[in-house]
């Protein structure tokens, strides 16, 4: 069968376009019909009707009850208005339905004889009302269909069009009758399909564990032979924005099977017994097409630990469908072929019968990216981007620190919307410092206004901050400082963190001290304290607690963890003498650093006045800035240091290579050589050989 051409030709520009259907006329029609039908006079409240004799019709128009008189002509039937103080007269009624207007329908046999009655009542001044003619027939059939099958019409149309809107119809796959089905989508194919470990950047560790995953769906016989079993499932646990969704997609790309995605929310609905019901089916339809992935997406929202008593938060639905989906995965029925993925930032959450192994048999870790991962996925989110040819991305990756994947991706888009807003040909360095403040600090607010003694107290209250960070030596390094107002701050300091994997007591420490080097520089410049610092207060009192009563670093109660995992529990794991202990090193500890910041803000009272009158004038300063005042800085930072290892290692690698092509080059002329020797030897004995 051919294409019709019509329906294949591209609409032209400025031609008439078709108008789109649009759900709402469906609601247009509903109320003009209800509309027509009410003021059509199908509507029983505003009238009351009832059938008379011609005699009754003549003695209420002979007492002088009548108060208007339509006669159709075509069907000899007339319609007699009763005036309303006579209602209960004629109906029979209670006075509180006068209110409704009565009318009677009388048939005649010959006009003329009706009109000589109402022209003799009209002389005798019985009928003093108003007569009128209507000549069409009336249609039974379309009466019918209009007061008494329409109205059914719509009610029924209105609750299909409901149950369409609450889930996909009675008939769709998501409809009402359907609301046990699995809600998963299925990838078997597509540009979904296409993501590989290739589009993945950074995230080594995280990839090598899943591409076992692949391996045992590409070729299970590699294991299975030598008795081993294929995981059942894998569990892909990290902050947001790290890309677990995007490594369970890489998976189903690689593997080449089938993928099932679907959000743990999804399984959980008010009715008891659907999310069980739709585990069930999941699973079912995963068998049937296996080997293949089944990846639910942010499953704390299904398998949060279940409580012991139901008055304590419990909820029965979740518990249900939490208990299927455990017999699923490992209970008397096998799954062979069916991998199950997961992704959660809170696993710490999840039931224990979920974690343990047969269920979840491996928790990959998908942590925040360091340095070169960030720069990595910087590379390729800066593919689509018209970006300056002078741009260094190692430097975006040391200006982001504790990003995530999604939160670079973001760093980019916002610089490409500042560039084009500055109306540039190209993105470039300072666009994507922009963005990162942006992202950070929130919108710029240029309109705000301040008088010079509040912008000379932001000024040394955010100096003091750089001052202290400078000459402590684990202190994060400076970026920038700055006092332009961003979102609920009027002023910052910009630090790089460091990326440890373990902290000690003294980096906690000086970095409260650096935390209070601006209320310190507050009471010692000026003499008053403002409520800037109390974000950095709230901030050292959340560490130091953290300090005292989870790390052990007190010197009363050293070695020590009162942290309470049980979040059922309403009892503190301590005394109130141990709590007022707690509360004593708290205060102590921040009031010794405190005083430690003063002391080093004193000490270097000229530079931290220079710096302060720098931030008035420029309102944004950077570390080159601090550094040719205070001069170089001591220590290292471990970005620094990490950076400079990873550089080595390029250059030793780099050396290795070149070693290594030297010697195969060698080793190449070497062979070229002794086959040149043994050429000419062998050429030399055949000589010899014809001379004999």
């Amino acid at each position: 069968m051919k294409n019709n051409p019509d329906t294949k030709k591209p609409q032209q520009e400025g031609g008439p376009k078709m108008p789109k259907f649009n759900m709402n006329w469906i609601y247009i029609f509903a109320i003009v019909a209800l509309a027509m039908f009410y003021f059509s006079g199908g509507s029983t409240n505003s009238s009351i009707k009832a059938e008379a004799s011609y005699t009754e019709f003549k003695t209420i128009v002979s007492k002088g009850w009548a108060e208007k008189i339509v006669i159709n002509k075509t069907e000899n039937v007339l319609q007699l208005y009763i005036k309303p103080q006579y209602f209960r007269d004629v109906f029979k009624q209670g006075v509180q339905q006068t209110g409704k207007e009565p009318t009677m329908s009388v048939e005649f046999g010959s006009v003329d004889q009706v009109e000589a009655f109402i022209n003799d009542a009209r002389e005798k001044k019985l009928f003093t009302g108003d007569l009128s003619y209507n000549n069409h027939k009336s249609n039974e059939l379309l009466n019918l269909l209009i007061y008494n099958l329409l109205p059914i019409v719509l009610l029924v149309g209105l609750w299909v069009l409901v149950m369409r809107k609450m889930g996909g119809g009675m008939g769709g796959s998501s409809g009402i009758f359907n609301v046990g089905k699995s809600r998963a989508k299925v990838y078997e194919g597509g540009e979904e399909m296409k993501v590989t470990f290739k589009d993945v950047a950074g995230q080594a560790g995280a990839k090598q564990e899943v591409q076992e995953i692949v391996e045992f769906l590409k070729n299970p016989q590699k294991y299975t032979e030598l008795g081993g079993k294929i995981p059942k499932g894998a569990l892909l646990v990290g902050p947001p924005g790290t890309g677990k969704t995007l490594l369970a997609k890489a998976v189903a790309g690689e593997a080449g099977v089938p993928f099932f995605s679907m959000s743990g929310s999804d399984f959980v609905e008010m009715f008891v017994g659907v999310g069980a019901s739709r585990v069930r089916d999941l699973f079912e339809k995963a068998k049937a097409k296996s080997p293949c992935i089944i990846f639910i997406d942010e499953i704390d929202a299904v398998g949060r630990a279940r409580s012991k008593s139901p008055s304590m938060g419990g909820n029965d639905e979740r518990e249900n469908t939490l208990n299927a989906l455990l017999t699923e995965m490992d209970g008397f029925g096998t799954n062979s072929g069916v991998i199950i993925l997961a992704a959660t930032n809170r696993a710490d959450m999840l039931d224990s019968a979920l974690m343990r192994a047969g269920r979840f048999d491996r928790q990959i870790h998908v942590d925040l990216p360091d340095i070169h991962e960030r720069k990595a996925i910087f590379n390729v989110h800066l593919k689509p981007l018209k970006v300056d040819e002078s741009l260094d991305v190692d430097y975006l990756a040391r200006q982001t620190p504790g990003f995530s994947g999604a939160d670079i991706a973001n760093v980019c888009n916002e610089a490409a919307l500042i560039a084009a807003r500055n109306d540039k040909k190209s993105v470039g360095k300072q666009d994507f410092l922009d963005a990162v403040d942006r992202i950070i600090g929130g919108l710029e607010k240029k309109t705000k206004v301040m008088t010079t003694d509040e912008k000379r107290a932001i000024a040394i209250h955010e100096a003091g901050h750089a001052t202290i960070s400078w000459f402590t030596q684990y202190a994060n390094p400076l970026v920038k400082v700055t006092i332009v107002p961003r979102g609920q701050a009027l002023g910052a300091a910009w630090y790089l963190p460091e990326e440890r994997q373990i902290t000690t007591k003294e980096a906690m420490l000086d970095e409260m001290c650096a935390t209070l080097g601006g209320r310190a520089a507050e009471d010692l410049f000026i003499g008053k304290i403002s409520t800037g610092a109390m974000n950095d207060l709230e901030r050292v009192t959340k560490s130091a607690y953290g300090m005292i009563a989870y790390a052990g670093m007190s010197e009363r109660l050293p070695n020590i963890c009162y942290y309470n995992n049980n979040e059922y529990s309403f009892h503190r794991p301590y005394s109130e003498t141990t709590a007022k202990v707690i509360d004593d090193e708290v205060l102590k500890m921040i009031n010794e650093q405190y005083e430690r910041a003063k002391k080093i803000l004193d000490e270097h009272r000229d530079g931290h006045a220079q710096l302060a009158q720098l931030l008035m004038e420029r309102e944004v300063i950077f570390a080159e800035d601090a550094e040719k005042i205070f001069g170089k800085r001591q220590w290292t930072s471990r970005t620094e240091e990490l950076m400079e290892a990873q550089q080595r290692a390029e250059a030793e690698a780099m050396a290795e290579r070149r070693t290594k092509e030297l010697e195969e080059q060698a080793r190449a002329e070497q062979a070229e050589g002794n086959a040149e020797t043994e050429e000419k030897n062998t050429d030399g004995e055949k000589a010899k050989d014809d001379e004999r």
